[in-house]
């Protein structure tokens, strides 16, 4: 414990840029305010990560596919490591890295003037990286679905291989990266362990909804505790539902 200290040694808390709700504001579907600030800020996060994983995760998951480079297995299982690997794990080691007192961390605070760990930023890269197989793993799937001869075809037109990609080959397996941005958007909400490591629990700036819950339950609140695991529950079924429903129509 000591030695995270020190590694976590000069890391200041930003202050909340949201204004304080207070206790009067009415309440909907049994929520108090402070919740449904902290489901729109968990919703923001995985709108933002989800757009994130499908640029960075789709070229991947394309490059993964189609290389033969020696060292593609040991990324794929990097890549994969976050599905077996420890929440707290993960959170711990991505802590020690957005330290200030060294890179990345320390890079980070000299161009921005803040700090990485516990911000929103930090709670985006935590994500991405938590989230990553989560979205390539569909995507690839989806990718390898789609018949060869028909990338040979575009090839053999006269058409780049990056233009096959975009215009024939992304197009064809639209269903799988569908539900691969699904299935990350989905994942990204249900966080946990990560997010409770990087970002902590600040109202407004890193309090997502599964930190607020845990707070409801941990102040034995649990009519508001109960509304809105009922809130994330119906929210989580459906986009599963939606997952579902994208794979068995690409079947």
């Amino acid at each position: 414990m000591h030695s995270v200290s020190k590694e976590l040694h000069g890391i200041a808390l930003p202050p909340n840029p949201y204004p304080t709700l207070s206790d009067p504001v009415s309440t909907f579907l049994g929520l108090p305010a402070p919740l449904w600030q902290s489901l729109w800020l968990t919703l923001r996060l995985a709108a933002i990560t989800t757009v994130v994983l499908g640029l960075l995760g789709l070229p991947l998951a394309h490059w993964l596919n189609t290389t033969r480079q020696r060292l593609a297995p040991a990324i794929e299982a990097l890549v994969a490591l976050p599905v077996v690997l420890p929440p707290t794990v993960i959170g711990f080691y991505l802590l020690v890295t957005f330290s200030p007192n060294h890179p990345p961390g320390s890079w980070w605070r000299a161009l921005s003037g803040a700090p990485l760990a516990f911000s929103f930023t930090g709670l985006v890269i935590a994500s991405v990286f938590y989230s990553l197989p989560f979205a390539v793993q569909p995507f690839q799937a989806a990718l390898r679905a789609v018949p060869r001869e028909l990338l040979d075809a575009g090839t053999a037109l006269g058409a780049t291989p990056a233009r096959v990609f975009i215009r024939l080959h992304a197009p064809l397996a639209w269903r799988g990266i569908a539900a691969g941005l699904t299935l990350g958007f989905a994942h990204t909400l249900g966080e946990f362990g990560v997010v409770l490591m990087i970002g902590g629990s600040i109202p407004g700036v890193t309090k997502v909804a599964s930190i607020a819950l845990y707070d409801e339950v941990q102040a034995l609140a649990y009519p508001q505790a109960h509304a809105f695991a009922a809130t994330l529950l119906g929210l989580s079924f459906m986009l599963l539902l939606v997952v579902t429903l994208l794979q068995r129509r690409r079947t």
